[in-house]
């Protein structure tokens, strides 16, 4: 092992580390009281970013709830390291916003196409011109609804309450956003942004308001409960008489994705709570598939995985980054693992031990404690390691990904149901998406939590 993989675990827990979250949110919040400011919370709005307007549908009861000030700004879609698939990510974010909008008690209209570049051109003039008088929180859901409904004669509407701005200002005003938010290390739309942390939309809005009530920004009398909640069907077990209804969930693995690590114990345990049949269905992490991922990406992936990862109880931050030869091997073991009916538990032992130990399975004595720990036998192991012949199955994995029109993981296939077709989405984030189509298919009453 190099003395860089030796320590790079130590680093990565210390980088993670509560403690040092916490050290850095006290500097912050030292700062903003020296300079006597606000709890001014930073929003990046990508107009044509369907998560965007789903957060634009949020900002006024956020305002509302907290003695915060939003301080918006215009932003492009992000560059092209940061979005290898654009054309993928683009009909996924549509199709994601439609999806989860219900469940979030937002709206998002299904649509196949992107929004009409003319009307786009519109709607950024309107929120450029509602930046510059202060009324973009007050406005910008409209501006979206009109956007994404195509309605012109909507957006004509707002034109004549709320000046635009020229087509000058409106480039200015995306780039002046593009370059502050690239200053502060991010490249996405629908960021929101507080002292010194990023948190995405809509999905990770809950992490930056149990901040502001730490720091005590809650108004008086305000509701504490967050503005918007990832539904909870209350984990209990589900019996659904007949086999002729047995559903199939795929869940497509990386095991260079901390996302996918700290779903996979929840996605177990849901496969055990329904009558359905999990599929695994691995595949080569990205920057192994030559896709790119930058800097500024794999930070934030970081540290966005460690808050998830506290919230649900899965030890993450010593990691030991296992792209490559950790990964090939582990992939050499994984036919027979499965044969051995241990496949899941070889995957999770894995993936623990890269993202929550600092385990180097590029050694034998990494590998060696990944496989032991699940009952499997190292000398028998020994016999098929480092073997070729299993990476056609993890390339098919990866054609039936892109087919679904997905690229990245953890990625669910759910199949079955009388009459219905099948159901594809992306994220830890979403296994609420997958159980609640689950509940659908099998005709389960009761709504979430």
């Amino acid at each position: 092992m190099t003395l860089a993989r030796r320590i790079a675990p130590g680093v990565a827990a210390v980088f993670t580390s509560r403690r040092t979250r916490n050290a850095a949110r006290w500097i912050a919040e030292h700062r903003r009281k020296l300079g006597g400011g606000p709890h001014r919370v930073l929003y990046f709005h990508q107009v044509d970013d369907p998560y965007s307007h789903l957060a634009s549908q949020v900002l006024r009861e956020l305002i509302a709830r907290y003695e915060i000030e939003i301080e918006p700004h215009l932003v492009g879609p992000p560059p092209d390291e940061a979005a290898p698939e654009r054309a993928r990510l683009e009909a996924f974010a549509r199709k994601d916003a439609a999806d989860i909008a219900p469940g979030y008690r937002l709206v998002f209209p299904r649509r196949d196409l992107p929004a009409d570049a003319r009307l786009v051109e519109e709607a950024s003039r309107l929120l450029a011109g509602a930046i510059a008088a202060g009324s973009f929180v007050d406005v910008a859901a409209h501006v979206g609804a009109a956007l994404w409904d195509a309605e012109r004669s909507s957006l004509d509407g707002l034109a004549a309450t709320a000046p635009p701005a020229d087509a000058a200002a409106t480039r200015a005003a995306i780039e002046g956003g593009n370059a502050l938010r690239r200053r502060l290390g991010h490249y996405l739309g629908a960021m929101f942004h507080y002292g010194g942390e990023w948190y995405w939309g809509v999905d990770r809005l809950w992490h930056l308001e149990r901040r502001l009530q730490a720091l005590g920004a809650l108004r008086s009398g305000a509701d504490a409960s967050p503005i918007v909640a990832r539904p909870d069907f209350g984990g209990q077990p589900v019996a659904v008489a007949g086999s002729e209804r047995q559903l199939v969930l795929e869940f497509y693995i990386s095991l260079r994705s901390p996302y996918t690590y700290i779903a996979m114990e929840r996605v177990y345990a849901l496969a055990q709570r329904y009558p359905v049949e999990l599929s695994l269905r691995p595949l080569l992490p990205m920057v192994m598939r030559g896709l790119p991922i930058p800097r500024a990406k794999r930070i934030y992936i970081t540290l966005d995985t460690k808050r998830e990862a506290d919230d649900v109880g899965v030890p993450f931050g010593r990691v030991c980054d296992p792209v490559g030869r950790p990964v090939e091997r582990a992939f050499s073991l994984y036919r027979w693992a499965r044969w051995r009916g241990l496949a899941a538990e070889f995957l999770l032992s894995f993936a623990r031990g890269a993202f929550a130990e600092g385990i180097d399975a590029g050694e034998d004595a990494g590998l060696r404690r990944v496989v032991e720990r699940i009952g499997l036998s190292w000398s028998e192991a020994r016999e098929h390691l480092d073997r070729e012949g299993w990476r056609d199955e993890l390339d098919d994995n990866r054609q039936a990904l892109l087919a679904m029109g997905l690229w990245g993981v953890p990625s669910f296939r759910l199949l079955g149901g009388d009459g219905e077709a099948d159901f594809c989405t992306w994220g830890q984030d979403r296994i609420w998406l997958v159980e609640a189509q689950m509940r659908k298919r099998l005709d389960v009453g009761g709504g979430a939590r």
